[in-house]
């Protein structure tokens, strides 16, 4: 049965991979076999990360990538397989949030959220496809959110990227699934990172909001994620495709 879940061999790219919810699916990956590249524009956040996944006792390397560039998330995916030798996760998790009401967005702010939250996605994975097919399959994770979900005013740029986010996941599953490649996303509720800090900070009420609506009545940590992306990660969910996880501790299904 552990064999599900063993990535010994296997080679992932984490974009946000040096904070939040990246940092802590790439803890998963280490403690399950798994090599890591993960990426971000922060530098020496990124050689944090690093010494931390090295100190699980796992190999993990940094690349910088700025993931509004095509050229560098081709480059960023380039670099992962000349340094690892192989690519056969991708965890798309980089993105952005801007909350205020739509009637005040740009539409460069529109852009900006949509395209580093939902093209860059599609870019990775796009340059991630002929590394997995020449490795006889792979995995591909997308972070959307419960704003897939439900609606919210102060975030409709971010709805719509983690909404597109979603069918794209399911698109992606039905066009590559010949190719054994498996694709998924996971939908984080409301979750303690340094996003969410801000969050706090910015909407009233929020954390009581949270609290009362959550049935497991906290904040989900970046912990969560851990196993949760080993299993979409590794042979046991081979043939799980198309599918949205909520790791929310039941937000999305109380009334």
């Amino acid at each position: 049965m552990m064999g599900h879940f063993d990535l010994t061999g296997r080679v992932a790219v984490v974009t946000g991979g040096n904070g939040g919810i990246g940092l802590g699916m790439a803890r998963g990956l280490v403690k399950a076999g798994a090599a890591v590249a993960v990426a971000g524009r922060n530098a020496e956040k990124s050689a944090r990360a690093v010494r931390e996944l090295e100190a699980l006792g796992g190999r993990a390397i940094a690349l910088e990538a700025d993931l509004l560039s095509e050229a560098e998330c081709r480059a960023m995916v380039a670099a992962a397989v000349e340094r690892l030798g192989r690519l056969d996760i991708l965890v798309n998790n980089a993105g952005i949030a801007l909350r205020k009401p739509p009637q005040d967005y740009t539409l460069e702010e529109w852009h900006r959220v949509v395209d580093s939250n939902l093209t860059s996605a599609f870019v990775c994975a796009h340059a991630a496809y002929p590394h997995m097919v020449r490795a006889g399959g792979g995995k591909i994770i997308s972070i959307g959110s419960i704003l897939s979900i439900f609606g919210a005013p102060f975030a409709v740029a971010y709805a719509a990227s983690k909404g597109g986010l979603v069918q794209m996941t399911k698109a992606l599953a039905t066009a590559w699934a010949k190719d054994n490649i498996q694709v998924n996303a996971i939908l984080p509720g409301w979750i303690d990172t340094d996003l969410t800090v801000s969050a706090r900070a910015q909407v009233p009420g929020l954390n009581e909001n949270v609290l009362k609506r959550t049935p497991a009545g906290r904040w989900g940590r970046t912990e969560d994620f851990e196993a949760v992306t080993v299993f979409l990660a590794g042979p046991g969910s081979a043939f799980v495709t198309g599918t949205a996880i909520p790791v929310d501790g039941g937000y999305s299904v109380q009334v």
